[in-house]
Parts: structure tokens; sequence; C-alpha cells
């Protein structure tokens, strides 16, 4: 597994552990190993190891990026979300990647109950505000991000916008639910 200068190496293949050198470009870090995440040609600059890919590159998430993605569970003051998409880009995510959204990251104000904002399997839109590692925090606070598709927590079924300030509508079982809507909410 020793790794030098230009070596050829493949998604997925050891090229470094973390006591050794730091992850750098198209690298990551995954149980003490460094792994690479593109074909290419290993790169090594003193304690730092990374790959100079030999395809075009692939789209990987930055700060300030937009991204669509769908919520999976709701625990306490977090809003954990599969990131699907990146909307600043029309080409697809290299890597799976997961986030979440803080409750204090929802909305401007106060929000008291974050599942008065989002509910598991609400479709979102939102801004990433800071990425470590793979912990990747997302922000609504925009008029803009929010909730772009919801389902019913009683029938499943999708729910409409009310008149009402963020209140979601279902018309078969004819309930109203909250939510950070977006203004780009598809009904």
């Amino acid at each position: 597994m020793n790794m030098e200068q230009g070596d050829f190496v493949m998604p997925g293949d050891v090229i470094g552990v973390s006591e050794q050198f730091l992850p750098g470009n198209w690298t990551y870090e995954d149980e003490g190993h460094i792994k690479a995440a593109v074909i290419g040609n290993v790169s090594i600059n003193q304690r730092k190891i990374a790959i100079v890919p030999k395809t075009t590159t692939p789209l990987l998430l930055k700060v300030g990026d937009t991204i669509v993605g769908q919520i999976t569970d709701i625990k306490g003051q977090r809003a954990m979300v599969d990131i699907q998409a990146s909307i600043d880009s029309g080409r697809e995510l290299a890597l799976p990647y997961s986030g979440a959204i803080h409750i204090s990251q929802v909305k401007n104000g106060y929000l008291e109950l974050l599942t008065d904002a989002f509910r598991i399997g609400d479709i979102i839109e939102g801004k990433v505000m800071k990425i470590m590692g793979d912990n990747i925090d997302i922000n609504t606070e925009d008029p803009e991000h929010g909730v772009l598709k919801a389902m019913c927590s009683r029938c499943r079924k999708f729910m409409v916008p009310t008149e009402e300030d963020n209140v979601l509508y279902c018309e078969p079982c004819n309930r109203k639910e909250k939510r950070k809507i977006s203004l780009n909410y598809d009904n």
C-alpha cells in the first residue's frame, strides 16, 4: 500500500493513512484510511495526499451550493437530509451525501418544534453552509428555501399550500400541517 507520486488509482483504493497524510482533493477518509474518490494519479505535497483526476472532474458539494434532498429523520433539534442533487449544476453528484438542518438554521426567528417546519419524507431545498468531513450543515432561512413537496403525515397524499402562512392542506383527509414552505413549492 505504499503509494508514490504519480501512481494510478481507482475510486476506493487506499492511498494512505490518516496518521501519515491529510486528505486532499478527490480523496476521503474512511476509518483511518485515505481513499481515492476518482480515477487518477496520486499527488503528494508534504503531508497532504490528493488525486489528480484522469477524467472530467466529478461534482462535489461546496459551501454555498443549493441542494435538493429528502428529510430522512428528525432527532431533537436536527433534521437529517439525504442530499439528492445540487441545483447549481446539471450534473449528478459524485458521492452520496447526507446533511443536517439545525433548528436555528430553518427560518429567521424562533421555531419551537422542528416538526412545525419539516416531516420525514419532505423534499426540501436548502443551502450548504458548512462542510466538515462528511458532516454537511444546511440552511433554509431564505424564502426560496424550505419544503418543495410534502405528503400528509396521516394518509401520505401530497399536500397543497393554503392562504395561511406556512400551512399545507391535505384534501383527501381534510388535514392541515405546518411546514417551512419554499417559494418554489410544487403544487
